[in-house]
């Protein structure tokens, strides 16, 4: 292929990463603004300034479009001193198990807060459309086995609680950090943000942690 064809393709291949970029934002606005069952793919179109065919052929139907939407909110930082980084680099890199739990609370917190509104937005979908029922689900089921990983690091670093399973300390996490529990204890109960951190980076540590490094938690977390 010669440079000229390599050139025109790298070309049309970013120009079509950057039409899916702004139709999955002008999604992400849309369904916050007005729900999922008013933000039809005519209205995404029309914010995006493309065809709807556009739409259907860069992202696809409504349910890969709240999907994309769901990615977006996760890795999108509410400011610049967030870091986004995946959790499994971020646990990699922890010199210690309080640091790991600490990571974990921060990590989940900030998750919970970007993408609350969308978590919201799929579950009044789950209602009403099955593949929005299967979305969540299959996130959910993500979250589980990310955890998981936590689990792990943990016990590599012989600081996870005696008797606790690997499975049952990533359902312990998936439990306490779920979107639901954040959005019933801030958004419904109207607990702050920092209220909702500290009170989850001691669950965490309550759960997980053996009890003889429980008694620090407040300087560790």
């Amino acid at each position: 292929m010669s440079d000229v064809m390599m050139n025109s393709k790298s070309r049309r291949d970013a120009q079509s990463l950057a039409t899916r970029a702004l139709i999955v934002r002008s999604a992400l606005h849309l369904m916050l603004e007005r729900g999922y069952i008013p933000t039809t793919i005519v209205a995404i179109a029309s914010e995006a300034g493309v065809a709807v065919q556009t739409v259907y052929n860069s992202v696809g139907g409504k349910a890969a479009i709240l999907s994309a939407v769901l990615d977006l909110a996760s890795v999108q930082p509410i400011d610049d001193d967030i870091d986004a980084a995946p959790l499994r680099s971020r646990i990699g890199s922890a010199g210690s198990a309080a640091e790991v739990v600490r990571i974990l609370t921060e990590w989940i917190a900030d998750l919970n807060e970007r993408t609350s509104g969308v978590h919201r937005v799929i579950s009044q979908a789950s209602g009403v459309d099955t593949d929005i029922t299967e979305l969540e689900t299959r996130r959910s089921t993500q979250r589980l086995m990310q955890y998981g990983e936590v689990a792990t690091a943990l016990r590599s670093r012989h600081s996870l609680r005696a008797g606790l399973s690997d499975h049952e300390a990533a359902a312990a996490v998936w439990s306490l950090g779920h979107p639901h529990v954040y959005r019933s204890l801030v958004l419904d109960l109207g607990w702050s943000v920092p209220a909702y951190r500290d009170w989850l980076g001691k669950a965490l540590q309550g759960a997980l942690s053996p009890p003889g490094a429980r008694g620090g938690a407040n300087d560790q977390i």
